[in-house]
């Protein structure tokens, strides 16, 4: 009877921890940046969250939707800035995102920096409100959503 108790205890701790140790989404920020590091959910919560509204055409029609996230560049910033002593490192280096499906998207540092292009690129932790199994990058003011990003794994500053 102990041992049934025992492993009946076993059972239901196991149920208990396991969801806490299971692996929480994450992306590694690597590449020409002074500390290359890894972020999570609770990394990017602890950031200023920015907001976009997008809309932008698909293969199955126009999507409209809104984002919560942080800046790619906040981010940038975050792992120490670019890893570039020059003059004008900001316009001479790109930006290579992968997914977990292999998917890449590259675009450039001066795109986003916020002295130069602007454009507000967003690591995305929420959509309409709710939770995103894993981080989604944003381009807002895109027509087609090809630089929109699913399942990001590696962000590299090349």
């Amino acid at each position: 009877m102990a041992m049934l108790f025992r492993a009946a205890a076993l059972v239901v701790a196991v149920m208990l921890i396991g969801p806490a140790l299971a692996q929480s989404p994450g992306f590694l920020l690597e590449g020409k940046v002074k500390t290359p590091r890894h972020f999570s959910l609770d990394d990017l919560k602890k950031l200023p969250p920015q907001h976009s509204d997008v809309s932008f055409q698909t293969d199955r029609g126009p999507t409209t939707a809104s984002f919560t996230g942080v800046l790619l560049w906040s981010l940038i910033e975050a792992a120490g800035g670019i890893d570039d002593p020059e003059k004008g490192a900001a316009i001479r280096h790109a930006i290579r995102v992968t997914a977990k499906d292999g998917y890449v998207m590259v675009t450039s540092t001066g795109e986003i920096a916020p002295d130069l292009g602007g454009k507000p690129a967003l690591v995305a932790y929420e959509r309409d409100g709710k939770p995103l199994d894993d981080f989604r990058i944003v381009m807002p003011g895109d027509k087609h959503g090809a630089r929109n990003v699913r399942d990001v794994v590696t962000i590299s500053v090349e």
